[in-house]
Parts: C-alpha cells; sequence; structure tokens
C-alpha cells in the first residue's frame, strides 16, 4: 500500500501549517466471473483479503476453495477486484444476486427489500460444558494491543481495524479500514486463507457492533464478538438468535456482555459478572 497522502493543515487560528497525514478512500467494486455485485469505499490495502472475506462474509462462496483467483486492477476511477469463483457459487450468486452500493460504514446500503436483511444463518454451536471457555482477560490484552497495532490509524486517525484474538491475548491478521465493516471482512479473509480455526479466538473490532458485524461473524462461525464501542438493538437480538456471545464497551478492564456470556470463563463456574468487572445483559 502506498503511504497515506501528507497535506498541510491548520490545527488552531494563527499556527504555522503543519503536515498531516489523510486516510485513502477509494472506490472499489467486486465483480464475480465478469459481474459486477458491488462498491465499496475502501482503505486501498490488503484487498485479496477484503474480496475473500466479503465473498465468505456475505455468503456469495460457501469456502475458501470456491474462490480460484482475485485480480485487482487499477484505474483512474478506483479498483476493480475481479473473483473467480466456482461455477456452483457462480450459480447461487446469480440465484440471489442484488444490487448493493457501499459507502464508509455503510453496512446494508443498496439492499432492494426487507427479505434480503437477514440471512438465514443456522445458530452457532452452543457452549458445552466440556468446552473450556475463553478468558474474558484474553479479550482486554487483545483491545490494547490491537490499538497499540493500528499504525494506519495511528497516523491518520480515520481508520477502525478488526483482528482475531487468541486464548492467551495475542493479536492476530489485524486489518485497518476507513469502514468498519470492511475492515472485518480484510480480516475474516485473512483468517480464512490462513486457515485459522474459528474455535481457537475470538473477533475484535474498534467500532460500535452493528446487525451485519453480527451476521458477518456468525457466517464464519466465529462465536465471539467484542467490540470497544456500543451495539444496536439490532445486533443484540441477531446475536442472541444465532447464540453468538456480544460484547461492547471493551475498554481497559471495563465491558458490557450483551448475549450468551457462557462462552467467556470468568462469568462461569459461580463468578459474578462485577468479579469480572463487566456488565452482563440478557
Amino acid at each position: 500500500m502506498k503511504p497515506p497522502l501528507q497535506l498541510l493543515a491548520v490545527r488552531r487560528p494563527g499556527e504555522a501549517p503543519r503536515l498531516e497525514a489523510v486516510a485513502e478512500e477509494t472506490p472499489v467494486a467486486l465483480e464475480y466471473n465478469g459481474v459486477a455485485h458491488a462498491v465499496m469505499l475502501a482503505t486501498p490495502a490488503d484487498l485479496e483479503d477484503f474480496a475473500l472475506g466479503f465473498s465468505l462474509s456475505e455468503g456469495i462462496v460457501a469456502r475458501r476453495g470456491e474462490v480460484f483467483a482475485i485480480e485487482a486492477v487499477e484505474s483512474t476511477r478506483g479498483i476493480a477486484l475481479r473473483i473467480d469463483i466456482a461455477g456452483e457459487a457462480f450459480a447461487r450468486f446469480k440465484a440471489r444476486r442484488r444490487g448493493m452500493a457501499g459507502r464508509t460504514g455503510c453496512g446494508l446500503c443498496g439492499v432492494e427489500s426487507l427479505a434480503q436483511v437477514t440471512r438465514d444463518l443456522p445458530p452457532l454451536p452452543s457452549p458445552t460444558v466440556d468446552r473450556v471457555p475463553f478468558p474474558l482477560t484474553a479479550l482486554f490484552e487483545g483491545m490494547r494491543r490491537v490499538s497499540e497495532q493500528q499504525s494506519l490509524q495511528r497516523v491518520t486517525g480515520a481508520t477502525h481495524a478488526a483482528a482475531h484474538v487468541a486464548r492467551d491475548g495475542l493479536v492476530g491478521h489485524l486489518r485497518e479500514d476507513v469502514g468498519r465493516h470492511n475492515a472485518l471482512d480484510k480480516t475474516l479473509g485473512a483468517l480464512a486463507k490462513a486457515g485459522v480455526a474459528v474455535a481457537d479466538g475470538a473477533l475484535v473490532v474498534t467500532s460500535r457492533a452493528s446487525f451485519e458485524m453480527v451476521q458477518k461473524a456468525a457466517a464464519l462461525g466465529y462465536g465471539i464478538l467484542a467490540a470497544v464501542s456500543a451495539p444496536t438493538a439490532a445486533a443484540v437480538r441477531l446475536a442472541e438468535s444465532l447464540n453468538l456471545t456480544l460484547v461492547g464497551f471493551l475498554r481497559d478492564a471495563d465491558c458490557a456482555i450483551y448475549s450468551h456470556p457462557e462462552r467467556l470463563r470468568e462469568l462461569v463456574n459461580g463468578a459474578s459478572p462485577s468479579s469480572s468487572g463487566c456488565l452482563v445483559g440478557r
């Protein structure tokens, strides 16, 4: 990725202009077997991850193996991601194809009917007593590390991030973008490409948790989505119905758990919500 644009800017009246870094926002078109599907405004980095993650999280392909090739073609108007997918996936794509024009931070722009809003996803497997719950402390540590590793946000102040957090709090596959949904898709694509097992970690995002972000996480089988900001009511209801653990306001040692707290270690075996530093709502 080329370095951020540098522009002269004045922060306060009377001060001398100084160089400020500005995040790039580029139209990115996603095309499947030559058929245009969506145009998103995105940060032009990690575009192969974006194409794969979007294809999986939107249900255009069912698995990574159905994506044969991804080619990024630049022009003066933007970037076209030409995605070659399997014939069976392309047949499904044409059957449910819709027009969708995306804008920064927009999750459902261009959906043409109410029936297209909620996808028919099966609920995630419920946590079982024989599976060790995920450490809540790992989420706190993971969010701290994500904040430290947001290199583009640090210089521009304009991007969101998503990342995978392991049980020891280590962060991997962090991706940034001007759009929060795009950042999540990039991380989901990077995880799929690396073959990371979904049961081995959680997803964290440096934004609010929207309905579609819950839907994207659940579509790839992730049972925990934690956000630095608030969820929407629609996101909470969807997370509850899909057996997904949704965490909001994940900052320092505080958070709010909106659905399925049983996946988190500090909230089982008799521990009280107050002892974890989190509020719990069902």
